[in-house]
This record gives C-alpha cells, structure tokens and sequence, in this order.
C-alpha cells in the first residue's frame, strides 16, 4: 500500500475512533529520559491537530518538573523551527490552521516528541506526506544529539512501512498501550 493510501486510511480510523480516553502514561516518557539521564532540558512537543494524541497535558507536566518547552512554528519551503512556550502562554493560529507560540525565542530540543499518522514495529513512522519532522529532525542531529519520541494510538500501528532515503527513524514510540524501541 503506498503511503498516500496508509495516510488517507488511518487519518480516517484516527477520526473514526478519536477519544480523549485515550492517553499517554507520562511514566513512559519519564522512564526514557531517566535511562538517557536526561533532566531539565528541552522538550519540543507539538500542538495537536487533525485528532492526534493530545500531548498538552504531557507537557503541562513536565514544564511541571522544570524542562523547558517549545512548539513548532511552520516556515516557508516545507521547514520548521521550534520557539520556546509556555503552557500558560497564548498561541497565534497559521495558515494551516494550527496554533503556533508567538515568542520568537528559537530553541533546539533536546527531545522532541513527534505525531505520527502510522509506525511499524521497526519505529519507522508516515506522518501528512510534507517532511517537515523529517527534515527538521536531520537538520537537528547536525547541531546536537537528540531523542525522539513518536506519539501514536495504538490502532495507528501497521505491519511494514517502506521508507526512502528521506525517511528518519524515531528512538522510541509511544502509545496508550505500549512503549515501542
């Protein structure tokens, strides 16, 4: 199946099947960055859209335990960076029609937890088809070392993706049910 045919199936059964129940047990995230010693440092998250896995409360909590946050804010050319926000603070909507930090205090994440639209057993992950993550992922580990972290429902795992050469494996991915490495 090509990646354009897993996209349009499982953003449908993410809809279909979408529940705020669903969450993801910040122990998971707690216990991978124990294991790497990572304490106070800067996670990048994302604001969910499109019923992904709302990672809000995730962060909210580790702001909480004294970890920097930042949010991505879409550039031109299919890049993106990450600027540093607060739960507390507002966010400005773009042209995507999702809710971006209005600080301009760019940040490189020291983890950085990802949406996904589909993952296989191998952490291989689709996201909307733009490259954005993959990209910004890869421009990242130029500058530093960093852990990233998939954030999925359970039912968004699929037999096999095949990858191209554009295509960035995460560290980790977590699930409500299950932590995948």
């Amino acid at each position: 199946m090509k990646k354009s045919e897993i996209r349009k199936k499982i953003i449908k059964k993410r809809r279909a099947n979408y529940s705020n129940k669903f969450k993801i047990d910040l122990k998971f995230i707690l216990k991978i960055l124990k294991k790497k010693k990572l304490q106070n440092k800067v996670v990048g998250g994302y604001y969910p859209h499109n019923f992904e896995v709302d990672d809000i409360e995730i962060l909210k909590r580790l702001e909480k335990k004294n970890f920097e946050i930042c949010l991505p804010k879409i550039k031109k050319n299919y890049q993106m960076d990450f600027f540093k926000w607060s739960t507390k603070d507002p966010l400005i909507i773009n042209r995507m029609g999702i809710p971006e930090p209005t600080s301009n205090n760019l940040k490189y994440p020291d983890i950085l937890l990802v949406p996904l639209v589909a993952f296989d057993k191998n952490l291989n992950r689709i996201g909307y088809g733009g490259g954005f993550y993959d990209r910004y992922i890869k421009r990242l580990k130029l500058i530093k070392d960093i852990i990233t972290i998939g954030i999925a429902f359970s039912f968004q795992k699929i037999n096999k993706i095949y990858v191209d050469r554009n295509d960035i494996k995460m560290d980790f991915i977590i699930t409500e049910k299950n932590k995948f490495k």
